[in-house]
C-alpha cells in the first residue's frame, strides 16, 4: 500500500504570534547590527533551503546589510535574491591552483570579507571553516550549531549555539535554518519564509526561446526531472516511461531534464530505451543543456513538475510549481516540498506503511544503491497523486 499525501509545509498559526517575554537571555540588539554574513557551504538544495534566513531577516531589520558566503558551484541558488548585499564564494577549484594559488585566492576572499566589517556571522553548517571566520573577521556576535564532539576550537569560536533537536527528521530543514535566527531573539514573520530563487530576465528569455523551439507554451508541459546524483534516491525507467506514457494520454507534452553529465543524463537514455520498447515516440529532452536559473525559468513555467528528493524538486518549490515527489530512504517532513504551490497542493509519495525502517538516510539497502521502499512504488500509485494537479486551476 503506498503513501501519497497532500503536502504543504508552513509556518503553523502559532508561529505567527510573537511574544515579547520569550527572547532569550543572550538576545542580540538588532539597532546595533549593520552587517550581516549567512555562510551555507553544502549542496545546491541545502543553499536554496537557506534563503529564508535571508528573507526574514532583512524582514525583522531591514536596515541591515546581508550578504553570503557560498560554494561557486551552489551560487546560482542565492544570485540575485532581493535581500543580499554581497555574495561571496569559495571555489573547491582553488585546490587545483597549488599552494601558493589557492592561498592567494583564500587571501582575496578574507580581504573581501573583512573589509565588510560584519557585526553578526549565522554559519548554518557544521563545516570548520565557520569557526576560522568567526575569529578571523571578529563579529560582535556569531551563531552556529552546536555539534557534539567538538573541542574548544569550535565551542569558543561563537558568541551562541543552537542546540540540536531530538527527532529532527520531522522538522524541515528550512526550520532547522530559520532557528540560528530563533536562537538570537529574531522570531521569523510567517510570511517571510518563502524560498527565494531568482532565474532573471537572461534565463528567462533563453528558456522562451527553447520552449518555442519545441513548439510548447507556458503552462502547457509537464516538467519531468527523475535523476538525481545520488542513485540511491532514483525511481526506476520503466517507471518513468509508463508516467510519460500516461501524461501523453491525458494531453499534456512532457519535457526531460538532468544535470550535464553522464551520471544523471544514464537514466534519461534508459527512459527513453524505455519509451521506445513500449512504441512510444522519445519525449522531449533539455537534459544537460540547461543552467540552475534556466532550470528555474523552465520549471517556472511547468504545469507540474515530478521528480524525486533533489535540488531541482526545491527549485520547482521555490518557483511555486506543482511538485509530485517521491521519497525513499530520505525524509519527506526534513526535505519536502517547501510552501505552498500556485494551484493544488503539493503531493509526496511513500511506502512508508510497507517500510517501517524509512526514512533511514542510507544510501540504498544495505548499502547497496537500490532503495526498495522507492523502487518498490507503482506507476499507478504516482499517478494517482499527479492527475489531479493536471485539472488544478489556480489559488485565489
Amino acid at each position: 500500500m503506498v503513501r501519497f499525501f497532500v503536502w504543504s509545509l508552513q509556518p503553523s498559526k502559532l508561529a505567527r504570534h510573537r511574544y515579547n517575554n520569550d527572547m532569550p537571555a543572550d538576545a542580540i540588539n538588532l539597532s546595533q547590527v549593520r552587517r550581516v554574513l549567512v555562510t551555507k557551504l553544502r549542496h545546491h538544495g541545502d543553499v536554496l533551503l537557506a534563503s529564508p534566513v535571508l528573507s526574514a531577516l532583512k524582514a525583522a531589520a531591514p536596515h541591515v546589510e546581508i550578504d553570503a558566503l557560498v560554494y561557486a558551484d551552489t551560487a546560482e541558488m542565492l544570485r540575485d535574491h532581493p535581500d543580499m548585499v554581497q555574495l561571496h564564494c569559495i571555489d573547491r577549484g582553488w585546490k587545483k591552483l597549488g599552494l601558493l594559488g589557492q592561498g592567494a585566492a583564500e587571501w582575496a576572499l578574507f580581504k573581501d570579507m573583512k573589509a565588510r566589517q560584519y557585526d553578526l556571522i549565522i554559519h548554518l553548517t557544521e563545516h570548520p571553516r565557520g569557526a576560522w571566520l568567526s575569529r578571523l573577521l571578529k563579529p560582535r556576535w556569531s551563531v552556529a550549531p552546536r555539534v557534539n564532539g567538538r573541542g574548544s576550537f569550535w565551542k569558543n569560536s561563537f558568541t551562541h549555539f543552537v542546540s540540536p533537536i531530538m527527532g529532527s527528521g520531522r522538522r524541515h530543514v528550512v526550520e532547522q535554518n530559520l532557528d540560528a535566527l530563533r536562537r538570537l531573539g529574531i522570531q521569523p514573520a510567517a510570511d517571510k519564509r518563502a524560498l527565494g530563487l531568482v532565474p532573471g530576465a537572461d534565463a528567462d528569455a533563453h528558456v522562451s526561446v527553447r520552449l518555442q523551439s519545441l513548439g510548447l507554451k507556458p503552462g502547457g508541459f509537464v516538467h519531468l526531472h527523475p535523476p538525481s546524483r545520488w542513485h540511491f534516491k532514483c525511481w526506476t525507467a520503466e517507471g518513468w516511461a509508463e508516467i510519460i506514457a500516461r501524461i501523453r494520454a491525458a494531453g499534456w507534452p512532457v519535457v526531460l531534464t538532468a544535470a550535464p553529465g553522464d551520471k544523471e543524463g544514464r537514466l534519461i537514455d534508459q527512459i527513453q530505451a524505455a519509451l521506445a520498447k513500449r512504441n512510444e515516440p522519445p519525449a522531449l529532452s533539455l537534459a544537460g543543456s540547461l543552467s540552475l536559473k534556466e532550470l528555474g525559468a523552465l520549471t517556472g513555467q511547468a504545469k507540474l513538475f515530478a521528480g524525486v528528493d533533489s535540488a531541482p524538486m526545491h527549485i520547482a518549490a521555490a518557483m511555486k510549481t506543482p511538485v509530485v515527489v517521491l521519497f525513499g530512504p530520505s525524509g519527506e517532513g526534513h526535505w519536502g516540498p517547501w510552501g505552498k504551490p500556485r494551484e493544488g497542493e503539493h503531493q509526496v509519495v511513500t511506502r512508508s506503511a510497507e517500510f517501517n525502517c524509512r526514512p533511514c538516510g542510507l544510501d540504498g539497502c544495505g548499502g547497496g544503491k537500490v532503495s526498495e521502499c522507492l523502487t518498490s512504488i507503482t506507476p499507478d500509485e504516482v499517478w494517482a497523486a499527479m492527475a489531479p494537479l493536471l485539472t488544478a486551476k489556480p489559488h485565489d
